[in-house]
């Protein structure tokens, strides 16, 4: 895919899963328990990459540079989008190369109006750390009900992503960016019983996700066409070989799903 002739021509969607392990994504998609992403994934399947981090703040800086989750196999890998700098050996005819310090300004110079939905900590804008990544872009949004701790939340912020697309005229490109939440600890609200967080309900806590989705993907295809990345930062361990959460090397914290895929604009009946 050449992204040269996709920016500028498409919006582009980049939803992160925050914490979403790619066996607990690759499982639930087996079991049919994710219809509504396994419908975009291209063959029904998760690609497994390897996050260039181990927990957010980390990862999407590396992601906002251009580098997003490398191919879990022997490179070089081209990439999808590039900041420009000398020596780059993933650089190639195909990628989007941007003459900025990282994508969401260098997409902005191209004419997109960027916005950000945060969940996580990381985008909360309550401290200068939680500032970092959503002041990036032309306008960004947090409120608790986006949160970790709300049981609602992918409802939330998919509502408030619907509504921002309905607002920017469908000739204006826009680069949504939205970091779901509801995968991070704690997600034991998802697990009816549950008392504790574990694989289980970070199961259950996807399958939720993927329920709230379709508004989100209907809009787009509203507006025009779309193209659409969809991945984790990071998994998390849940007592694997002894380690718990995540910012450490582990293979289910640097292994992560990845899709990339084009959505049409819808036509009239």
């Amino acid at each position: 895919m050449d992204m040269n002739a996709v920016v500028g021509t498409h919006d582009l969607l980049f939803i992160t899963l925050d914490t979403l392990r790619y066996d607990v994504a690759e499982q639930l998609a087996a079991q049919g328990r994710t219809p509504n992403l396994t419908a975009l994934l291209p063959g029904g399947r998760w690609e497994p990459r390897h996050s260039p981090a181990s927990f957010t703040y980390a990862a999407h800086h590396a992601f906002f540079a251009g580098f997003l989750p490398t191919p879990a196999t022997p490179g070089p890998h081209p990439r999808r989008f590039a900041m420009r700098f000398e020596g780059s050996e993933t650089t190639t005819p195909g990628t989007c190369v941007l003459d900025a310090p990282d994508l969401v300004t260098g997409l902005a110079a191209r004419g997109y109006h960027t916005v950000c939905i945060g969940g996580v900590g990381f985008f909360n804008k309550r401290n200068p750390l939680g500032s970092v990544l959503p002041g990036l872009f032309a306008e960004s949004h947090w409120s608790p009900e986006l949160g970790v701790r709300e049981p609602r939340s992918t409802e939330h912020q998919v509502a408030l992503a619907v509504q921002r697309l309905e607002a920017v005229p469908r000739e204006q490109r826009i680069f949504l960016f939205i970091n779901v939440s509801a995968l991070h600890q704690p997600n034991r609200h998802y697990l009816p019983g549950a008392t504790e967080d574990s694989r289980e309900s970070h199961a259950a806590a996807l399958a939720y996700v993927d329920s709230q989705l379709p508004p989100l993907f209907a809009a787009l295809r509203r507006r025009g066409p779309s193209f659409c990345i969809v991945c984790s930062d990071h998994g998390t361990a849940y007592g694997d070989d002894g380690f718990t959460g995540h910012r450490l090397a582990h293979p289910v914290v640097w292994t992560v799903p990845y899709a990339e895929f084009l959505l049409p604009r819808e036509t009239a009946p």
